[in-house]
């Protein structure tokens, strides 16, 4: 007996070695001091630095870091990054913006996209934009790489970010952009680029914006955290939003949550997706009860608030794409569906296209049937008067 039990001492500490040296290797990267600098002085949307860039591009195409000033939603200063990829060889002619407002990554300082292995995943038909010519313009968002708190899902915030990051792409000489700028953004950065097209004229009435492309957003935040909650990946999305929500005075969460979904959300909330970090978040949110880390009646009036007053319910002020994967289980097709009906009915103009087979990550994919619709509806954009 004391064979055995020395055998299953060893086999849980083994355990517990092997669940820390994860935990450890998911930690998020720190950033390095490209991200750091004064906001105080600049006006939103100066270009601060510089730097180029060599992770994983596709071939013949050159990359640029930047670092700039943007605002948070109440107007104080704020620094953000982003990345700046395009080809050498095309003729300025060609050179539009592809403004691109990226999916959930987390909301530490190291789950910046800049930061992490893979830069562009998820990003729909990359290689093929660039040879078509186009800038592409990738930013972080505030908190994300450079000083937080990220405002997840604060769609105005992480537009005026977006909007940003255009404006220091055009003070860069060597890039001889011309003029107009599409936005494409998807999940989290759905939110974004429709908040970028409700924004746009108060906020950035200088950029040329053509149209925006909202590929699977969340759209109705309150309809999304519904009907996802009890999800794994609606799970992590649940910690990030009400980590994020936490941080305003405004926001009390309720307090009848158990202690370890409580200690079980602040970890998953402590590490990125898209990363190995994914696949350890994903194990804990096994743990955490089967309706999600808050049920639908302890939500509570300010969590409810926080996710109306972050829902893009105004008018979107230029032409407007909606894309959806019918099999999506985070975004589901019948909320989507409602969002775009109570639009449409308010007089907001779209074009709403659905993807049979499809579901969150799928639509973006590089095999995607999304990629030539989005090509094509962009090229179209561009080439409007």
């Amino acid at each position: 007996m004391k064979y055995y039990a020395t055998c299953g001492a060893v086999a849980a500490a083994a355990i517990a070695l092997l669940v820390a040296g994860a935990w450890w290797i998911c930690r998020p990267a720190s950033p390095d001091a490209f991200y750091s600098s004064n906001t105080s002085t600049y006006d939103p949307g100066t270009l601060i630095g510089a730097e180029a860039f060599f992770r994983t591009l596709p071939e013949n195409a050159r990359a640029l870091r930047i670092l700039y000033a943007s605002s948070h939603s109440n107007g104080t200063p704020a620094l953000a990054s982003a990345l700046i990829v395009y080809k050498p060889d095309t003729g300025p002619d060609s050179r539009g913006i592809v403004a691109w407002a990226h999916g959930t990554t987390g909301i530490e300082r190291g789950c910046a996209p800049s930061l992490m292995r893979n830069p562009f995943a998820n990003v729909p038909v990359f290689p093929a934009l660039l040879d078509e010519g186009w800038i592409f313009v990738a930013a972080d968002y505030i908190g994300l790489g450079t000083a937080g708190p990220h405002a997840y899902l604060k769609g105005e915030e992480a537009a005026r970010a977006v909007f940003d990051a255009v404006r220091a792409a055009h003070q860069i000489p060597e890039l001889r952009i011309p003029g107009p700028t599409v936005i494409w953004g998807h999940s989290q950065g759905g939110n974004t680029a429709l908040w970028a097209g409700i924004i746009h004229p108060a906020y950035a009435p200088e950029i040329d914006l053509r149209g925006v492309a909202a590929l699977a957003p969340a759209s109705d935040l309150q309809g999304l955290f519904d009907a996802s909650a009890g999800s794994m990946f609606g799970k992590i999305v649940s910690a990030y939003v009400l980590s994020a929500a936490a941080s305003e005075s405004a926001v009390t969460l309720p307090q009848h949550r158990s202690g370890l979904t409580e200690w079980l959300a602040s970890d998953i909330a402590s590490r990125c997706v898209g990363d190995w970090g994914t696949l350890l978040s994903a194990g804990e949110s096994l743990l955490l009860p089967a309706d999600g880390i808050l049920p639908k009646p302890g939500i509570g009036a300010d969590m409810r608030n926080y996710l109306s007053r972050n829902t893009p319910t105004q008018a979107v002020t230029t032409k407007l794409l909606v894309a959806q994967g019918l099999a999506d289980d985070l975004v589901l097709p019948s909320v989507q569906q409602a969002y775009v009906s109570a639009r449409r009915a308010a007089g907001q103009e779209l074009d709403y296209r659905t993807y049979e087979g499809l579901d969150h990550i799928s639509l973006v994919a590089p095999n995607s049937t999304l990629g030539d619709d989005l090509i094509r509806w962009t090229r179209e954009r561009f080439a409007e008067p």
